[in-house]
């Protein structure tokens, strides 16, 4: 799959390319059904099916105090629309210069960029342009003109609410892993790159990878039984979010951190995946670092009886 930083670079077979376009944050159900509907139709009519998105939430640039947290990092998003097939992504840098472009501005460029778009999808309540002046009427309207098609979908429910990204983020915070699963289409898993960490875990005797989660929506506080993904293999562990508040800093700092059971590698600058088994606690303060370290004993014990008994 090609990542393209513009339309001219997609060099369609016959010029031709069928597109889908939004935000595809989580890149659920239903987002899987518009960039479905666009590789079926590219097939259909022998043209290059290109997924164009954004690289930040818009609101990060127009409205940053309603920038919602994301479900995924921008790395995860692209590999997920690269496993539903498409054959080329578009990756568009959302800046101040592109939030000020007009809807019909927008389409008209990317129209002379690609050449010829043979159809275009989007969601049924998809918006875009300066001051969201664009929406599907207008994509109607354009492709009238222009020549393309255009599929407007509804969009898929789930207990008979329509599926959003908001409605999965949601769940994640209140901790419905099974909810947001569902909404997904795959287990919700928490992802990111291993950073470099004060090495407390390490002294106590359960080195742990330190999870960079800036800009990422995170389940309630607490410690959990999970699988940790790593180059594709699948690791138990038990995973600590929370403030680690025996330390008794005086910044509150959220911290995602994980041990991986038996695993003694190099994770650093590493990205891993967290998929939750359970909850084995509330997070909570210790009277000293030799009480902590007796707790994790017990975690690490409770977490593997997770796994040998989910029920437990």
């Amino acid at each position: 799959m090609r990542l393209l930083n513009q339309p001219e670079d997609a060099g369609a077979p016959g010029g031709k390319v069928c597109l889908a376009i939004g935000m595809f944050d989580g890149v659920h159900l239903g987002h899987q059904q518009v960039i479905g509907r666009t590789i079926d139709d590219a097939r259909q009519h022998e043209a290059l099916a290109v997924v164009a998105t954004f690289d930040r939430h818009p609101n990060c640039v127009v409205a940053p105090e309603r920038a919602p947290k994301l479900l995924f990092p921008l790395a995860k998003k692209l590999r997920l629309i690269e496993g539903l097939g498409a054959d080329a992504i578009w990756l568009i840098r959302f800046d101040p210069e592109f939030s000020r472009v007009s809807a019909e501005d927008f389409v008209r460029g990317f129209i002379r960029g690609f050449g010829r778009v043979q159809s275009l999808c989007v969601g049924g309540d998809f918006t875009f342009g300066h001051r969201r002046g664009g929406d599907v009427a207008l994509l109607r309207r354009l492709g009238a003109e222009l020549g393309f098609t255009v599929h407007g979908l509804s969009s898929v429910a789930l207990d008979g609410a329509p599926v959003r990204s908001t409605r999965i983020r949601e769940c994640v915070v209140r901790g419905d892993f099974d909810d947001a699963g569902q909404m997904l289409g795959r287990a919700y898993t928490l992802c990111g790159i291993v950073t470099v960490g004060d090495r407390l875990g390490r002294t106590l005797g359960f080195p742990t990878a330190n999870i960079d989660i800036e800009g990422l929506t995170v389940p309630p506080t607490g410690v959990y039984a999970v699988h940790v993904s790593l180059d594709g293999a699948m690791h138990r562990g038990v995973f600590n979010l929370g403030y680690r508040p025996t330390l008794a800093r005086p910044e509150r700092v959220l911290r995602a951190e994980a041990h991986l059971f038996d695993y003694n590698g190099d994770l650093y600058g590493r990205e891993i995946e967290v998929a939750f088994v359970g909850r084995v606690r509330d997070e909570r303060s210790f009277a000293s670092l030799e009480e902590l370290r007796a707790q994790i004993e017990r975690d690490t014990a409770a977490a593997r009886r997770m796994f040998d008994d989910p029920a437990a």
